[in-house]
């Protein structure tokens, strides 16, 4: 926990908040409070109402921009720390509130879809909005959002925006950043800056990027126009196929798409995942993926790609509509998340995952290296109930990983994240630094990937410290994300190298032993 640098206190910041929301949008039930102090990266622990980081002051309900700018204002004079939230839906201990007495700016009252512009392909709404809201109201238009992550029924454009989130069809519609056109963002003092949507611009950097992934340790998106798409579902077509590898997996992805072709899914499960998902069809094999979407022509031509692409690797048809049912159901709202805190409770078995991205050269190999080194030298590895992967976004040049960990519990609820979670994360982000990838590929930075925020970025680290400095110089703004502070999160996190250094040294006292 860090300490406050607030020369007021707490009842005095609520004195300050109550002269600038009304009594009604200031939450200070300690219930509330508790759960407004972490995120899904401690899901076990809240589960069981263990919450250690600092209790905020209060949640601050934002309605208008005009409050989020007076909330800022407050924050930067009298040096608070503030934690902006929307849809709640982070994993990375991002909304943690690591320093006492924050506030909590939440934002999801500001819920207005401003404008929908169909000539233009655009909408234009709050930060507050929920994606699935907006998604099935464009769908009356014939129009999407093109943006479908697993959490669309819970998430809301400020942090889909401030996470650079990625969607389930981002093979063919981009990720968010492909999708912002303009935005309004709210900074420290409460200095607020518009950026207009336009078709493009060389107007200098794209000052858009300076916003979009701040993870709000910069400022507070408040306004987003975004890019819509004509909608299809009629068109979709549906491919899969059981290979025997992970790399012939990796390269039909990669033929597919560095041929041209953008189907909107486009994945591939190791058996183990892939037993999550399909046991029911996959015999033990690797799972590919693929969904055509669009108008008739380019949908024709694409699953004819995909059938040529197949037709050069050994591998099983899988009947399109057992992919078709799966894709029916593969978001997660509240009914799936309370299954989930009831299966924590009942059976003490828990899953995380870590997404990472890498070269198409690296993938498989960075795929081998983490799980070879979790059997052979993770401590734990007997807990663990299921380890595998997915890859399900892919580019040009390569593909994202995206690591799935269960496991049954063998620690009381306050040890089990040091036990399990945060040693198998950073054995992910090494080795996917190892392989010259990126530590994280669309969840954030948080507060728990921070330790390795510098060697993500290598020589390009000033530029965003630089960012810090010039935009929060208070040091106000959602303190310990994405950039590390000493005390933000538990050594154990902030170090993770140690405990690692001493289970290979360990390993090989054993090696030697037994030699």
């Amino acid at each position: 926990m860090i300490d406050s640098r607030s020369p007021l206190n707490r009842q005095e910041i609520l004195a300050e908040l109550g002269n600038r929301l009304p009594s009604e949008r200031i939450e200070t039930n300690e219930t509330a409070l508790k759960e407004a102090s972490v995120d899904r990266f401690k899901k076990y622990q809240s589960v069981h109402e263990i919450f250690n980081a600092p209790l905020p002051v209060a949640i601050a309900y934002a309605t208008s921009t005009e409050d989020v700018v007076a909330i800022l204002e407050l924050a930067d004079r009298y040096l608070i720390n503030v934690v902006p939230r929307s849809g709640r839906t982070g994993t990375e201990g991002g909304l943690e509130t690591s320093v006492s007495n924050t506030i909590v700016l939440d934002i999801s009252r500001m819920n207005q879809v401003l404008s929908v512009d169909p000539e233009n392909m655009q909408v234009t709404v709050e930060a507050g909005v929920q994606l699935q809201t907006l998604e099935d109201q464009l769908r009356e238009q014939g129009l999407t959002t093109g943006h479908s992550p697993q959490s669309k029924p819970l998430a809301q454009y400020g942090g889909l925006v401030a996470t650079r989130s990625i969607g389930q069809f981002s093979t063919l519609y981009g990720a968010i950043e492909d999708m912002v056109m303009g935005l309004e963002a709210v900074f420290p003092g409460g200095h607020t800056a518009r950026i207009k949507s336009v078709p493009r611009r060389a107007a200098g950097p794209d000052i858009r990027h300076v916003l979009i992934g701040n993870e709000g340790a910069l400022a507070v998106i408040t306004e987003v126009t975004l890019k819509v798409f004509r909608y299809f579902p009629e068109n979709d077509e549906f491919h899969g196929a059981l290979v025997d590898d992970m790399s012939t997996g990796v390269a039909i992805l990669r033929e597919v798409i560095t041929n041209g072709f953008r189907p909107s899914v486009a994945r591939l499960y190791s058996p183990e995942d892939a037993n999550q998902h399909f046991s029911h069809f996959s015999e033990g094999k690797c799972v590919v993926i693929f969904v055509a979407e669009g108008p008739k022509s380019i949908v024709e031509a694409t699953s004819t790609e995909i059938r040529r692409v197949l037709g050069q690797h050994v591998h099983q048809d899988v009947d399109p509509d057992l992919i078709e049912e799966w894709f029916q159901n593969l978001n997660w709202g509240p009914d799936k998340i309370e299954a989930e805190k009831k299966a924590m409770l009942d059976n003490q078995r828990l899953g995380y995952t870590t997404e990472v991205s890498a070269s198409w050269s690296q993938v498989t190999d960075l795929y081998d290296a983490v799980i070879r080194r979790i059997r052979n030298e993770y401590p734990y590895a007997k807990d663990l109930t299921m380890l595998g992967g997915h890859s399900s976004h892919s580019y040009q040049t390569g593909t994202n990983m995206y690591f799935v960990y269960d496991y049954h519990i063998d620690a009381s609820p306050e040890e089990e994240i040091e036990k399990y979670h945060i040693p198998l994360n950073a054995i992910i982000v090494e080795e996917a630094l190892r392989h010259g990838g990126s530590i994280v590929h669309h969840h954030g930075i948080g507060k728990y990937r921070s330790p390795w925020t510098q060697q993500e970025h290598g020589s390009a680290y000033q530029i965003l410290t630089a960012l810090k400095n010039a935009f929060d110089p208070n040091g106000v703004m959602n303190s310990g994300t994405i950039i590390p502070v000493e005390g933000a999160i538990q050594a154990a996190a902030a170090h993770p190298d140690q405990q690692l250094d001493q289970w290979a040294s360990e390993n090989r006292g054993r090696e030697d032993s037994a030699s």
